[in-house]
């Protein structure tokens, strides 16, 4: 179910990439929403994907993050890449919150975070750094 809100910068997300081509991203994964929150304007938001698999070359605008307590399946593995060169700017329909599944009620449950400020300015560093700018 696509989010009916826009997010806060180092929101943890799920996105659809369904429709993209092979070295973009292509699959449903968790990314960290890195631009600032709207209350106006196109429903449009920037995220960096992250990995489980390693970046080739590893550069120094990728880096590991581990989610403490892990984020739902089939997203719970200890460690995940930030891969700070692969920034997309996707529609807020191919967004969704990870899902925990449902409580007594049937109602669906979902895992609600944000990254540290410290992992945030890690990513917005390693943005910088992949596009030149530092």
């Amino acid at each position: 179910m696509k989010i009916p809100f826009y997010p806060e910068q180092g929101t943890v997300l799920v996105c659809d990439f369904k429709g993209f081509i092979e070295s973009e991203m292509v699959k449903r994964r968790p990314v960290i929403v890195v631009s600032p929150k709207r209350k106006h304007g196109p429903r449009l938001v920037t995220v960096i994907p992250t990995s489980t698999t390693a970046p080739r070359p590893a550069e120094k605008f990728h880096f590991k993050i581990t989610f403490d307590p892990p984020l739902p399946d089939p997203y719970s593995d200890a460690e995940f890449w930030i891969k700070c060169d692969m920034i997309y700017q996707v529609s807020l329909d191919r967004l969704t919150l990870p899902r925990i599944g449902r409580d007594e009620n049937k109602r669906r449950m979902y895992d609600q975070r944000v990254v540290s400020s410290a992992t945030l300015h890690q990513i917005q560093n390693g943005i910088a750094m992949a596009l030149g700018l530092i």
